[in-house]
């Protein structure tokens, strides 16, 4: 081969256009192959923001309905505390492929920051119900107006060079599986003020008449400094022409090139629902995300039950520590283990490993619930931990199916159609968790799988048909070169 032919594809460059802010991203990562911790940093954030919501309720939510006096007995609390946690889910299925198309026409970035804004206001109010449909509607309100979650997903792939969208994937899932933890935590540390700490928060105060309005607060609080931070972060969309191939068709327009390939074209016009591979792993996204909500929502309801359902008898201190050594062992992960065994193994088939050993760790809950003082509080401890790494490594392994098997143009309302779906079954899961362990705590003398072995039996059929989808045959064969990097 000749030096002229060795030497001119070094020589080609590709064209940008001068006022996209798309453009400028894609220049910024040509000339900086390194990795940017900054970037990562804001989605985690945002995704941080957006996920405290979803879960600081849940040690306290047993309480809550409890104080609106809504339940007729004891047992019946866990069913009320099930709509509430299922209203939020239910108004993001209504509205995320909205915000995606909001998204994909309008930028990110938009539909970011008025996403987290929505936590700052609604949150807010949550945590000033006084009422059981106060809770719900409000509940519901945030859903539907915190769009946030699908497009920052697109955003997360767009941000980054190829190398490391997998990184820059596993930080939304890291956030998410974090949010899913310190939300807990600060639920459970800072309800009750007035009877944890009543040298701060006197008997009377407004603490004491709204009990759980300080964790809100303090998330809602949080949620306003990302606001403001949110507005310097770079827009990713192309305002020139949306797909991924837009770069390279700008020096065939300045060439004087009005040929469209017709591939091109038809693969820029597809439509979604006929794509397999992301379809394949929306719906395994939606079966894991199901068990996942289930699983916090009847984690924290079985934690502070009472021993006689076979619960623990934790109080919301319990299970914000529990919560909490979670939370770190999941970033100490995230930011060491995980990547070396991404490369290693791949993140699918490193997520199919994993997801097979959370199957016996989840049905000897009961059996943990026998156990009592250090012993019950180190291994019950060290179970929350495995979990939620566990669901960490699958969801991320995920995300990256679904955002390469796009193209940029049609990444936004892919997340939105996935999170259209996965917000459905998480709206149903808080509901189904809360009916499941209230109808096994009151078949505590069945023969087969009494009590709590039902509700834990159930929640790992969820996650074994989950598995199951993770394997090829039913992820496809439709751009296999992209997927096959993945296993």
């Amino acid at each position: 081969m000749s030096e002229e032919h060795i030497r001119e594809p070094l020589l080609e460059k590709k064209q940008y256009y001068r006022d996209c802010p798309g453009c400028k991203v894609e220049q910024s990562k040509e000339l900086n192959q390194g990795l940017s911790i900054t970037n990562l940093f804001i989605i985690w954030a945002v995704v941080l923001c957006s996920t405290l919501p979803a879960s600081s309720l849940f040690p306290f939510l047993y309480f809550m309905i409890r104080d609106f006096k809504i339940a007729k007995d004891e047992a019946d609390i866990s069913y009320y505390a099930g709509y509430v946690g299922s209203s939020f889910m239910l108004g993001r299925t209504l509205t995320s492929v909205l915000w995606g198309m909001v998204s994909d026409r309008y930028g990110r970035k938009p539909v970011i920051i008025f996403g987290v804004f929505t936590v700052v206001v609604f949150n807010t109010l949550f945590g000033l119900s006084t009422s059981f449909w106060m809770a719900v509607i409000t509940r519901f309100l945030l859903g539907c107006l915190n769009g946030a979650i699908g497009p920052i997903k697109a955003y997360a792939v767009e941000l980054f060079r190829e190398e490391h969208q997998a990184l820059g994937l596993s930080s939304v899932s890291a956030a998410w599986g974090t949010g899913l933890i310190i939300g807990p935590a600060l639920g459970g540390y800072l309800a009750q003020p007035a009877e944890k700490y009543p040298h701060i928060f006197p008997k009377d105060s407004f603490w004491d008449k709204f009990p759980y309005f300080l964790p809100c607060f303090i998330i809602s609080g949080v949620s306003f400094v990302v606001v403001i931070a949110c507005f310097w972060i770079p827009e990713t969309l192309h305002n020139h022409n949306s797909s991924d191939e837009a770069i390279d068709d700008a020096e065939a327009i300045e060439n004087g090139s009005n040929e469209v390939d017709k591939e091109k074209t038809i693969q820029n016009n597809e439509n979604l629902f006929m794509n397999w591979p992301l379809m394949s792993s929306i719906i395994a996204y939606c079966v894991f995300s199901l068990h996942d909500i289930a699983y916090q929502e009847v984690f924290s309801l079985w934690c502070v039950s009472p021993p006689s359902l076979g619960g623990l008898n934790f109080s919301t201190d319990d299970v914000g520590n529990v919560l909490a050594i979670s939370g770190i062992a999941l970033v100490i992960y995230q930011l060491t283990l995980y990547q070396y065994m991404a490369k290693a193994c791949g993140t699918v088939r490193i997520a199919r490993i994993t997801g097979i050993f959370s199957i016996p760790i989840l049905q000897s809950y009961p059996f943990i619930a026998m156990l009592s003082g250090i012993a019950l509080y180190i291994v019950i401890s060290i179970a929350s931990i495995l979990m939620n790494i566990i669901s960490v490594t699958i969801i991320t392994g995920l995300f990256l199916l679904q955002n390469r098997a796009v193209e940029q143009h049609q990444r936004g309302a892919a997340n939105g159609i996935s999170m259209t779906a996965m917000s459905f079954f998480k709206a149903i899961g808080p509901a189904a968790g809360g009916t499941m362990l209230t109808w096994s705590q009151k078949r505590l003398d069945a023969t087969f799988l009494p009590g709590t072995h039902m509700v834990f039996f159930f929640l790992n059929l969820v996650e074994g048909l989950g598995i199951l989808m993770m394997f090829k045959p039913f992820l496809g064969e439709k751009k296999k070169t992209q997927l096959d990097q993945l296993h």
